[in-house]
């Protein structure tokens, strides 16, 4: 299987992403010479807009996709919230800015105080953790959107702040730096609908194949891990030249947003072998190495693009905040992102 049978093309929702930018984009001249004038085209990990005085404002939105299907089917709703925050979060830190604040919109087909309570648990256990405050949001009845039976989707803001100098776009990465990849804590909130397509196709959500710890509902349900303190905590000790949060839509693909904003490419030569719950996805759903490396984090949810002798220091702060992190590979000047020598593009 592939990410295309299981209903998301990624080429498509790229296309889509660039006819959009192109129309989205013709926006910036109304702030020109003003507050909030765009600093940088669409399609980095954020949007960054000039507040005046060295200062920058970041911005993101994200979802938590189809996660909300396994929570609506498990009966759980309480760590969504978290995913919600790390999916704009952890993008936000990307750029270099401090999150700070953050809303939410909850789209329901019909009132249940019992799930909006349960994820608000998520929503407050995620900004304490991001350090953000969540300032606001909104929730919505649309019962002709979703479901009857207990449609739902998550959707979070967050805005961060930084100074101009201290931004990390990518620009300053040069061949031969260094790539020290992050652990997740699983799948994250990316790729849900292969994982879901080839994993309930022949289990229950509550069964614990041969593989896993735990039952299916439960490693797809593992929240995703948010790696602002420690990152934050890096920008002050170690040179850093870019940071990828590993994502759907593309997974190690997204390197190419700061290899040297698209002149340089990856060599990911180094990488740890994969948690069981994506050799689980990969065997029964007969997906290719390639495939799963461009749909899933495989273990890797953040990469640290650094000079190497850097990269021992950068360890040492994840290991620190209980983060395992090591050199997965480096960047060369060939572009594109390889995993051991075989192309991802």
């Amino acid at each position: 299987m592939t990410y295309t049978t299981a209903g998301v093309d990624s080429r498509h929702v790229r296309e889509a992403h660039r006819v959009l930018a192109r129309r989205l984009e013709s926006t910036f001249q109304t702030r020109r010479g003003r507050v909030g004038w765009p600093l940088f085209p669409i399609g980095h990990y954020a949007g960054l807009v000039d507040l005046g005085d060295g200062r920058v404002l970041s911005l993101h939105t994200d979802s938590v996709g189809t996660k909300v299907l396994v929570a609506r089917l498990m009966g759980k709703y309480d760590t969504i919230g978290i995913d919600c925050v790390a999916m704009c979060a952890n993008d936000l830190i990307c750029t270099g800015a401090e999150p700070i604040s953050f809303l939410d919109y909850m789209a329901m087909s019909r009132p249940d105080r019992s799930i909006v309570e349960e994820v608000a648990v998520g929503l407050v256990k995620g900004a304490k953790e991001a350090r953000m405050a969540i300032v606001g949001g909104e929730t919505a009845i649309v019962p002709e959107l979703l479901a009857q039976d207990g449609g739902f989707d998550l959707v979070g803001f967050a805005a961060g702040v930084c100074k101009k100098k201290e931004l990390i776009l990518g620009d300053r990465v040069v061949e031969g730096d260094c790539l020290v990849g992050v652990a997740s804590s699983g799948i994250h909130s990316n790729g849900l609908s292969l994982a879901r397509k080839v994993l309930l196709k022949r289990h229950g959500l509550r069964d614990k194949p041969s593989g896993l710890e735990r039952s299916v509902g439960e490693e797809l349900l593992e929240p995703t891990r948010i790696y602002v303190k420690s990152v934050r905590e890096l920008m002050g000790r170690a040179e850093i030249h870019g940071l990828a949060h590993i994502t759907g839509g593309g997974a190690f693909l997204k390197l190419e947003r700061v290899l040297g904003l698209g002149r340089l490419g990856a060599d990911l030569d180094n990488l740890p072998e994969p948690p069981g719950i994506f050799r689980l996805i990969r065997k029964e759903g007969r997906v290719s190495e390639r495939e799963m490396y461009r749909t899933f984090n495989m273990g890797i949810g953040m990469v640290v693009i650094c000079p190497d002798d850097q990269a021992d220091r950068i360890v040492r702060v994840f290991k620190k905040h209980r983060q395992e992190a090591m050199r997965i590979g480096s960047v060369e000047k060939r572009v594109g992102v390889r995993i051991n020598g075989e192309s991802l593009n």
